[in-house]
């Protein structure tokens, strides 16, 4: 890259060069255009390393990203000449490991982004100290403590405050009193969570997930809109402190010591979209009144001691408005499912609004706008293996019965729910027949109805399903041939197992001798056809818009399902 003389005087201000492949020096050029305040050349994949220093020309630069590249040890201390007036530096992804002393003398420094380097030791104290500094986000490096003092930080101007997935262990800081979004989750923090949060009334963020917390979930959470609280050693009851008109979105507080009911006065949360206590040990019945609750789309209650039926007293659909993953597995609840449950969900529709998921956090200056995300995340069982928070993004339906003492049958109404891609009814006491409606789920991709007392043939419907990769229907009464098309023989053995009737591949039984017709082994599919055809008549009866599906993109951090496990495999979560 060349820059002609006649553009060393230019009012270029903004440049924009970031992940480039450019060959040769471009550095020196560029640090001709003095009127510039605005550079990115972040990942530019450059095979040498960034000296800083090249930079003191441009003395109205104010926002620089050097991401992705190397940068030059010598020119990270206090004694370089990088212009004054710099307010945002960011060198993500440089292989830092010292905190870079050059932020001391930049007195004018509004946003600092270290992350995802290698940083270790402890955050230096003056910091704190910079008088304009309102973002700081140091995750994903070896920072195991704070140097001094932490109440400089109380007094501090920092309102983006992000510490995930380092080594800081002891008490938590006392947040500062202008704090709006603090994650600390994937460290070693111990103690109780401070009183003092609850006066921090412009925190908006608290995602403290993966640490060693104790004591009870805070009484003041009612306003703050993104919380998680996930894989602690909190105990006590979730508050119910909840007020009218709070701003929550999201809470969750799974895999804690919970013990207690679930608090009435979440009906208040009008705005609650995410909502999960799985892993605890919460007693109490179906919560049937959260569907008062026009947004919550997501509600997980899994491994806890709820007990009683998940059917309304009425007898019809559940009748939540925007439900899209419904997970209850491993606790007591019983009775059977009515015919009409699963009518009117917002998965029957295959065109799908778009679940985002995520709570955004935008800091603003006169410099530009920086925006991190706090996504929702979910444990989910997959194709029968376990992962760990894959984080609910976009538009599918998911659902987990197993491991219950449901029974009866299966309702045919399950063929309406076209976003469905996950569907677990495993471990329960299900009996009669595979629903036929199931060939109508066209997105599936993972079904286990395993260790029921289903009885008949599996549904021929099935081999159509053409994104179906895992099936397991082991340890029921099933008989007769199993369809044989590419996704249903492409299964395991073991997913057809504890069926005694059943033959046909992948089993090794073969199914007809020579005296026997094939077509009298599935006499019993076509006598249920017309109950496919009503169901899906029924289906088309529902127009566009009324009930709508979810996806779930999966980001895989860590939590314990057992059947989302799909694209990506396990990682630490990340900020981007």
């Amino acid at each position: 890259m060349e820059v002609p003389n006649s553009l060393t005087s230019s009012r270029l201000e903004y440049m924009y060069l970031g992940h480039n492949n450019f060959e040769g020096n471009i550095i020196e050029p560029v640090s001709k255009l003095t009127n510039l305040t605005h550079l990115d050349l972040s990942f530019l994949n450059t095979s040498y390393p960034i000296d800083l220093r090249l930079f003191s020309s441009l003395k109205s630069l104010v926002h620089l990203d050097l991401s992705g590249n190397n940068i030059s040890p010598a020119s990270l201390s206090s004694d370089s000449y990088i212009p004054s007036n710099m307010a945002m530096l960011f060198l993500k992804h440089c292989g830092l490991k010292e905190f870079p002393n050059i932020f001391k003398t930049l007195k004018k420094m509004e946003a600092i982004d270290v992350s995802n380097n290698r940083i270790n030791g402890k955050i230096p104290e003056w910091l704190w100290s910079l008088p304009l500094l309102h973002l700081v986000n140091i995750l994903n490096n070896s920072f195991d403590g704070f140097e001094g003092s932490t109440e400089v930080l109380v007094n501090s101007s920092v309102r983006i405050l992000l510490l995930e997935s380092n080594n800081f262990e002891g008490a938590l800081p006392s947040l500062p009193h202008s704090i709006n979004a603090f994650s600390a989750g994937y460290n070693n923090f111990t103690g109780e969570i401070p009183l003092s949060i609850c006066t921090r009334t412009s925190l908006g963020v608290l995602d403290l997930n993966y640490n060693n917390l104790i004591g009870p979930v805070p009484q003041c959470l009612s306003n703050v809109t993104f919380v998680n609280l996930r894989k602690n050693n909190l105990e006590g009851t979730i508050p119910e402190t909840f007020i009218v008109g709070s701003s929550i979105r999201t809470l969750d507080v799974g895999y804690n010591r919970l013990t207690g009911k679930l608090p009435r006065s979440l009906l208040n949360c009008s705005s609650l979209e995410f909502l999960s206590v799985d892993n605890n040990r919460i007693k109490d019945t179906f919560p049937f009144w959260l569907k008062a609750l026009p947004k919550l789309q997501v509600l997980t209650l899994s491994s806890n001691k709820f007990y009683g039926p998940i059917s309304p007293p009425h007898q019809g659909p559940l009748g939540f408005p925007e439900l899209r993953i419904l997970e209850i597995s491993d606790n007591k609840f019983t009775g059977s499912l009515s015919s009409r449950y699963f009518e009117n969900w917002k998965a029957s529709s295959a065109m799908m609004n778009e679940y985002v998921g995520l709570y955004m956090v935008y800091e603003k200056n006169p410099y530009g706008v920086v925006v991190y995300t706090f996504l929702d995340r979910i444990d989910l069982k997959y194709k029968g293996l376990n992962m760990e928070q894959a984080r609910v993004l976009t538009s599918y339906s998911a659902i987990d019965f197993s491991r219950n003492l449901l029974e009866g049958n299966i309702p045919e109404s399950i063929g309406l729910l076209k976003a469905l891609i996950a569907l677990n009814l495993s471990n329960n006491a299900f009996t009669g027949h595979i629903p036929q409606s199931l060939a109508n789920l066209k997105e599936l991709q993972s079904l286990d109805m395993s260790r029921n007392q289903l009885s008949g043939t599996i549904p021929n419907g099935l081999k159509q399903l053409s994104f179906l990769a895992y099936l397991s229907v082991s340890h029921n009464q099933l008989k007769g041939e199993i369809p044989q098309g590419t996704q249903i023989t492409g299964q395991l053995k073991s997913s057809f197992e504890g069926n005694v009737g059943l033959c046909g591949l992948p089993l090794e039984e073969r199914c007809f001798d020579n005296s026997a017709s094939p077509t009298q082994h599935h006499k019993q599919d076509e006598e249920e056809e017309e109950q496919v055809l009503h169901w899906k008549a029924v289906a088309m009866g529902y127009g566009p818009g009324l009930l709508v599906g979810f996806a779930i993109a999966h980001v895989i951090a860590s939590y314990k399902p057992e059947w989302l496990t799909k694209i990506i495999g396990p990682n630490k979560r990340r900020i981007w």
